[in-house]
């Protein structure tokens, strides 16, 4: 080891659900903001509470932010004055009364099993129990009116309590006297769970801003509806990496820098106002980069941001610099264009699949013990004096479902690893920056994303191609008509085609994915593009009430598909 300084070793878990909130009604379409905050956020908070060493960067979209703060809102008006909650499956929980209608009640019971089978369902034998009687009413709707209000209501508290955090579970008392008591929940039990709920909500934000002002943690943000920026800025972007994809119809996406600032400022202004501070790092939209993107993100101030290393290969081979994948070591530091300051790190994709898709079957112990074999080696084969960063890039919130009991062994054994171990430092990357991290150059960037190093989640499919022709029409709608709105429409007009720029919508478009989340995410981006053109005082076109793609089962292995919830 003499000669060698530690590993810098960075975790950088992003955060981000796309806009389930219709921005007319108010109404939730799907409820994954508020079940991945009181099961993720609130969990992932914790273990870096409970251990002191740990340092990491946690990235926010913004437009998740404003979802948890209105939820936070929401529960705290009905706890205090009795308002509704605009969130239905929340609602079920909050409301004393269930719904008579069998059509209600046979979604209520569909939704109340929407969780992983292994790892949430079958660990609580009550809630597995609920779940095989309701298969039957499920197969035979006719049958409804013979399941009982309180089976419902089992399920009801069952499937928020399957969703709780690992560390709440353990901890609140309230929560455990649920668990413990197993059935017959009364409406004292669920207005009980319901302020477990309200103060996870209300708490999980300003925990981790707190870690941030004890210099715990380096909170990051993307840019504010989480849009494809590259793609944005120009969708031939695309063939930089796919010279032969199949494009859309529309050559362009018209404007596209002037929306791509917007996002970027919007982002800024919202985490500034969450966070009592201005974000140094960006993690772009799914890592999406492109030469014009940290173009963008340089003169908007940001010191760095990051990227998949499949992007890094590609510009490497790009620049007949190929040699540099086989030695040294040239994933692990970051970049930067000439004539810019700010630094591109890039994800080091082995690893992080690793903690993504493969340990969730691993004893703890196990799999921590496996990752620090993969850094140490990485610090020891570093050349004398050298410095490197390896960065750890991955959603901090869905893969935890697939692990043992939301991943609690897991993360508790990996904070502790990697501040023990002397070979690694944990770090952030502004810390990495401000320590005089050396920066290499990069001559040139192949525009791409942290899958594969391409946009073909995105674009390349005929049901995402469709997806951007019919944002490329909503958008020239919005150039037509939005300068003639008033102050205020012209604001709501602006923020529900910015919901229509996020890329989740199209990452869902395609074969590969389950049928039943495309459909899911067909009509809530149908209904976003159909709420855009009724603020523009236009009428939505007659394509927006046809469905346009469909999907299959899900992918052998999950691979690098896995987002969000899928079925067990």
């Amino acid at each position: 080891m003499s000669g060698r300084p530690p590993l810098r070793v960075v975790l950088c878990w992003h955060m981000h659900q796309p806009q389930y909130r219709d921005l007319i009604s108010g109404e939730y379409q799907l409820p994954w903001t508020y079940l991945h905050a009181i099961k993720d956020y609130v969990d992932m908070a914790a273990h870096l509470e409970a251990e002191p060493r740990a340092r990491a960067v946690v990235n926010f979209a913004p437009i998740l932010l404003e979802q948890i703060e209105d939820y936070a809102e929401q529960v705290d008006g009905f706890l205090r004055a009795n308002q509704a909650i605009r969130d239905p499956l929340l609602a079920s929980l909050a409301s004393p009364a269930l719904p008579v209608d069998a059509g209600h009640r046979l979604w209520l019971l569909e939704a109340c099993q929407r969780a992983n089978r292994e790892r949430m369902v079958n660990r609580f034998p009550a809630y597995r129990r609920l779940v095989d009687m309701a298969g039957p009413f499920a197969e035979h709707p006719d049958n409804m009116a013979y399941l009982s209000d309180q089976f419902l209501v089992d399920m009801v508290v069952w499937y928020h309590l399957a969703w709780m955090g690992e560390t709440v579970r353990r901890r609140d008392s309230r929560v455990r006297h649920l668990i413990e008591k197993g059935a017959g929940f009364s409406v004292h039990d669920r207005r009980s769970l319901l302020e477990v709920i309200g103060e996870q909500l209300t708490g999980v934000l300003g925990r981790y801003r707190k870690l941030a002002e004890q210099g715990r943690v380096e909170l990051s943000v993307t840019p504010y509806a989480h849009p494809m920026v590259p793609l944005v800025l120009d969708l031939a972007a695309a063939r930089d990496a796919m010279p032969d994809v199949e494009m859309p119809v529309s050559a362009v996406y018209p404007e596209g820098a002037e929306r791509a600032r917007w996002h970027v400022e919007e982002g800024i202004r919202t985490f500034e106002r969450v966070f009592g501070r201005r974000p140094r790092g960006c993690w772009p939209s799914e890592g999406g980069v492109s030469e014009a993107t940290l173009r963008l993100l340089d003169s908007s101030g940001f010191d760095w941001c990051a990227s998949g290393e499949g992007v890094l290969r590609n510009s490497l081979t790009r620049a007949g610099r190929s040699e540099d994948l086989n030695h040294g070591q040239p994933l692990h530091r970051p970049y930067r264009l000439p004539s810019a300051r700010l630094a591109c790190f890039f994800r080091d994709d082995g690893l992080s699949d690793l903690m993504g898709f493969t340990y969730s079957d691993w004893h703890a112990d196990d799999a921590v013990a496996n990752l620090l074999h993969h850094l140490r080696h990485i610090a020891g084969t570093a050349p004398p004096g050298g410095e490197r960063v390896v960065s750890l890039i991955l959603d901090g919130e869905n893969a935890w479902e697939h692990y043992p009991e939301n991943g609690y062994y897991f993360l508790g054994a990996l904070y502790r690893g990697l501040a023990e171990d002397p070979q690694l430092e944990m770090t952030t990357f502004g810390a990495c920056l401000d320590g005089g991290l050396p920066v290499a150059g990069l001559d040139r960037l192949v525009a791409g994303s942290w899958v594969y190093g391409t946009f073909s989640t995105w674009l390349g499919d005929p049901g995402k191609n469709r997806g951007w022709d019919m944002l490329v029409d909503a958008r020239r709608a919005h150039l037509e008509t939005a300068a003639g709105l008033g102050g205020r429409r012209r604001e709501m007009a602006d923020r529900q085609l910015a919901v229509c720029e996020g890329s989740d919508w199209f990452w869902w478009f395609g074969d590969y994915n389950p049928a039943d989340v495309v459909s899911d995410f067909e009509r809530l981006y149908r209904q976003h593009l159909s709420n855009l053109y009724q603020v523009l005082g236009r009428e939505p076109p007659d394509y927006l009430a046809l469905t346009f793609t469909r999907g299959h089962g899900a992918p052998e292995g999950g691979g690098t598909m896995r987002r969000g919830y899928v079925p067990a």
